[in-house]
């Protein structure tokens, strides 16, 4: 019944955790909490209004004392922690090619420019999927979650036959308006490597 398999980047590739990242960059700043300025800064770099290299020129004149390797560094934190055991899962699927596998992807430009340089298996990850689409390629994934209509569109889907796997309940509904299978995952406990026997009555 499944054919397709659309993964959400940050449950796939990392664990997310955004209030680390931003709370390692406030270290690195030595602040309490980010100026109304930065804020204005970081929406806009995140919403694809600022290139890469004016989010970082605005950071260094703001702290001239740190480099932009710092910089970045504490930016990409969120970016850090892989479980290796879900690349394994993802070559099996690969190598079983039953599947075509697509990913989808909130990241920027820095952080995908970040993971290249410092991840040695990025590319053979990016291998893995039919399709791989990134925020800053896609107009930021679409407005108002269009980027599943999108999807299904390019790669000529039918919905029935695609399965989108999130942890967020808003994609998720979004997902489901169209006609696409979801599943509903929790990242704590992994279960992403269960996809098999947690929906087994779709396989």
């Amino acid at each position: 019944m499944i054919k397709t398999l659309i993964f959400d980047f940050g449950d796939v590739f990392i664990n997310l955790d955004k209030v680390g990242a931003m709370q390692n960059a406030l270290n690195l700043f030595q602040l309490k909490e980010f100026s109304p300025d930065m804020i204005a800064c970081n929406e806009a770099y995140e919403q694809g209004k600022l290139t890469s290299e004016a989010f970082l020129s605005f950071y260094t004149k703001k702290f001239p004392n740190l480099t932009e390797t710092e910089i970045l560094d504490a930016w990409n934190f969120i970016l850090r922690d892989f479980p290796t055991h879900r690349l394994a899962f993802l070559k099996q699927l690969a190598i079983d090619n039953q599947y075509q596998l697509i990913l989808l992807s909130n990241t920027n430009e820095l952080h995908i420019k970040w993971i290249q340089e410092r991840v040695p298996f990025y590319q053979d990850f990016k291998t893995l999927f039919h399709q791989f689409y990134l925020s800053h390629e896609i107009q930021l994934r679409k407005p108002n979650h269009s980027i599943y209509k999108f999807v299904l569109n390019q790669n000529n889907l039918n919905a029935k036959t695609c399965l989108f796997i999130d942890d967020t309940e808003e994609n998720i509904l979004a997902a489901s308006e169209l006609g696409i299978h979801t599943w509903h995952i929790n990242p704590e406990t992994d279960d992403i490597v269960n996809l098999f026997n947690v929906k087994k009555d779709l396989f």
